[in-house]
């Protein structure tokens, strides 16, 4: 229940003073419509349906009596006029309420959206190693949606529980016997009702793990769909996905069955006690029929309120595990925290790099608990405004050694210097401010492409996106297109080829004038003839901006300033392409004459 109390916290950090007037406003309805039941007793005597002795009726009597010594006539217009401004008055206080509880409600879960989305967009690299993307959709989607469901029967609950208290309040200033009566009955009645809270807080896991692994299924599916239907798996992922279905289905049947079952034993259970309270009242307490008619009336409108707020439990236990889902997801993502986000003027005094970037004795493990390093020992110098190439096989470290010199991760030992002064968190954004990545698999979004180009620089120029896409070759295609600039290229850049995709995100990388621009594999998946582009692009780039790329491609790094090899995390061979080509024993020889004989 701790997340309950986390949330409800902030949830009047978020609303202050108005959560304070929607409590006011449920203590004034519920008054308005207690006052409002006690009019019944002496708009019956009026009409002379009963002949009832109002003395007895605590309210009635005084408030009757003031009207005789202000002369007000007591007559059925009088009581009715009464009647209908109390009652129109309550449901007008009732409906700023109910609008005043959405307005909290909106206000509090666009701000949690916010909250959620900032902690994961602050949080370290490693972390989003650890973690799936399918289960932050899930989080910031269904697991949201079910909390802010939550926060609404909170709310609820909150109001039934105040129209409880002073209508047993009422009550009690009637009868206190048949009071306790009603409210032992509602205890005895939650007593019963603990398994179904029991069953709907274990339903409420069941939801969030199966919608888990709906939202990775869906992300599985789509992420992989150009090879299952190449492979023609679609008969599988169908069968898989109508099975979870199936148990998302039975889970939503469960929860239902439980739901009704209980509503079906509070409205049974009403009518018993109905039945008992009247013949307890009639024989045994000898009540007076004026507070035996109000306090019959005064249940009726209590008992539904029992119901609302074991309704209202339950489905909150329901919801519960979200609420346990969303704060453990900020807690990780919090504790995960980079450093905090400079000011945009702190951030243009960006780091220059003016003469090189190094590692001394940097090891670095993915498994802090284990002993297998990912990268161990390494020293390395990288010049400034010179070509550094990184090779090496599958696994051997090289995209966690890039990682390591863009400040993504920190070494678990030794250090990354840039200008001889250390990497420290105080320096990550305005470092990583200098750096241009160009990644194996670019990142394009559903939109023209002069907006996916100013996504780096919004307020770049014609003529600044134009020198930028020269450099990367791309200006000659582009001004092919339909619409040149402004043509949209579909999600992730469909309608682009290949070629033209990695062309396109690195005249991105250039626009931004980084000091350092890192290429992790961006040729690896090209023709010959883009491969060749990229690299006249990356020639035309040399000696003024420090470039930093990992080859798969050996071709690609002929003009490099210096080439590491990489094996196993270590580095085994340093030096000029030239150089290391002519090692017979090296390592790199015997890439080059893999891709010689893969070529051939």
């Amino acid at each position: 229940m701790k997340e309950i109390i986390i949330f409800l916290k902030k949830l009047y950090a978020s609303s202050g003073f108005l959560l304070y007037v929607h409590l006011l406003l449920m203590l004034i309805v519920s008054g308005l419509e207690g006052i409002g039941i006690f009019l019944i007793i002496p708009l019956l005597s009026i009409i002379g349906a009963f002949d009832l002795n109002v003395d007895t009726i605590p309210f009635v009597s005084s408030a009757m009596d003031r009207m005789q010594e202000s002369n007000i006539p007591l007559n059925l217009p009088i009581v009715l006029l009464i009647y209908v401004l109390l009652v129109g008055g309550q449901a007008l206080l009732q409906r700023n309420q109910t609008n005043l509880s959405s307005r909290i409600e909106q206000r509090y879960i666009k701000e949690l959206r916010q909250e959620t989305h900032q902690s994961l967009l602050k949080a370290r690299w490693e972390y989003f190693l650890r973690k799936r993307n399918s289960d932050f959709n899930q989080m910031l989607t269904t697991e949201l949606n079910r909390v802010s469901n939550g926060i609404g029967l909170l709310l609820t609950f909150i109001s039934a529980a105040v129209f409880t208290l002073i209508q047993i309040g009422f009550a009690m200033w009637l009868s206190v016997e048949l009071t306790s009566i009603i409210i032992l009955s509602g205890l005895l009645l939650s007593l019963i009702s603990r398994k179904f809270v029991r069953k709907s807080a274990k339903l409420g896991k069941e939801t969030s793990k199966l919608f888990q692994s709906y939202f990775a299924g869906l992300s599985d599916n789509f992420n992989g769909i150009k090879d299952i239907k190449s492979n023609m798996l679609e008969r599988s992922h169908i069968r898989k996905f109508a099975e979870l279905c199936q148990h998302i289905e039975s889970n939503y049947m469960k929860a239902a069955r439980v739901y009704a079952n209980s509503q079906f034993l509070y409205r049974a259970s009403s009518v018993v006690l109905i039945a008992v309270f009247v013949y307890v009242s009639l024989t045994i307490l000898h009540v007076a029929a004026e507070q035996l008619l109000l306090i019959v009336l005064i249940f009726t409108r209590l008992w539904p309120r029992f119901i609302t707020i074991q309704s209202c439990l339950e489905r909150i236990m329901t919801q519960l595990p979200a609420m346990q889902a969303l704060t453990v997801l900020q807690q990780e993502s919090g504790e995960a925290r980079e450093a905090l986000l400079l000011q945009d003027e702190q951030l243009a005094l960006s780091i220059p790099l003016k003469e090189s970037i190094e590692c001394q004795k940097v090891s670095y493990r993915y498994d802090k608990s284990g002993k297998r390093l990912a990268l161990k020992h390494i020293d390395l110098l990288i010049p400034v405004n010179r070509m550094t190439a990184v090779v090496g096989k599958s696994g051997a470290g090289k995209s966690t050694l890039v990682d390591l010199l863009m400040g993504l991760i920190q070494p678990d030992e030794g250090k990354v210097l840039i200008d001889g002064r250390e990497l420290t968190e105080e320096l990550l954004y305005s470092y990583r401010n200098r750096i241009g990545y160009v990644s194996q698999d670019p990142f394009l979004f559903h939109g023209s492409l002069r907006e996916n180009l100013q996504l780096v620089v919004p307020d770049a120029t014609e003529a600044e996106i134009w020198e930028a896409l020269r450099f990367s070759a791309s200006d000659e295609f582009v001004r092919k297109l339909p619409n040149s600039l402004d043509t949209v290229i579909g999600d992730r850049g469909v309608r682009l080829s290949g070629g033209e995709r990695q062309r396109i995100v690195l005249a991105r990388a250039i626009l931004k004038k980084p000091s350092i621009l890192v290429l992790d594999e961006a040729t690896s998946a090209l023709d010959s003839e883009n491969e060749v582009q990229i690299k006249e692009a990356l020639d035309l780039l040399r000696g003024t901006m420090t470039i930093i790329v990992i080859a798969h491609r050996l071709s690609t790094i002929r003009h490099a300033d210096q080439v590491i090899v990489l094996e196993n995390g270590e580095i085994v061979q340093q030096g000029s392409y030239i150089q290391l080509s002519q090692e017979s024993r090296g390592t790199f020889r015997k890439l080059l004459s893999y891709q010689t004989e893969a070529n051939v």
